[in-house]
């Protein structure tokens, strides 16, 4: 097998663990989500709402670039692992380290990968990781917009982070505001969890 090729598989058989990496969501209501799961969602919605954020930014988003965040952006937790975001809101110290653990998983997985493509994966990561484009803070809205609906639609709800709908909202609007479209799928969400009683009211 020629070189290329062989990082290439190598690769290959490395994303495919993805499966194995738990989430702190369900799936359905018998077992948590994997993050390969959660990356395929993630596409899917983009992809089904691309003419809608194009729609209300007013402007051309590359939706091959966005497809490609969602189905790489959370490779390196097949060795960094997922943290909940709960965890890390307001521990400095603990965003810091699984920034640096996955900065550390990117570079070693990623860069051996053969002609353009290992610096395609880390500029993409990159782009997703700090925000800075349009496309990549429509994924990270996505992104943060997923596990409340699995929470919703599974019946989990926020009992074990213990949040009600006014700490909901202050992880959730950050992200979700980049889009109005989000926004109003996030309020959905919510509103029907606390009529549900899956989230406990503001305060």
């Amino acid at each position: 097998m020629r070189d290329a090729l062989r990082e290439a598989f190598n690769f290959i058989t490395f994303t495919a663990r993805l499966r194995e990496v738990e989430r702190h969501n369900n799936a359905t209501p018998q077992r948590k989500e994997s993050v390969a799961e959660h990356s395929w969602h993630l596409a899917l919605v983009s992809w089904i709402l691309h003419s809608e954020f194009e729609q209300e930014l007013g402007h051309a988003l590359d939706l091959e670039k966005m497809l490609k965040m969602c189905l790489m952006h959370d490779l390196v937790e097949i060795e960094a692992g997922d943290p909940s975001a709960w965890s890390t809101q307001h521990n400095t110290q603990r965003s810091d380290d699984k920034a640096r653990i996955e900065e550390e998983v990117a570079q070693r997985r990623f860069s051996p990968l053969p002609g353009k493509l290992g610096a395609e994966f880390l500029d993409l990561w990159h782009e997703y990781e700090a925000g800075t484009t349009p496309e990549a803070r429509i994924v990270r809205g996505v992104d943060r917009l997923n596990p409340a609906l699995m929470r919703y639609l599974t019946g989990q709800g926020w009992q074990d982070v213990g949040a009600d709908a006014e700490a909901l909202d202050r992880l959730q609007l950050p992200r979700v505001q980049v889009s109005e479209a989000l926004t109003a799928l996030y309020q959905e969400i919510r509103d029907a969890s606390v009529a549900q009683g899956l989230l406990p009211p503001a305060n």
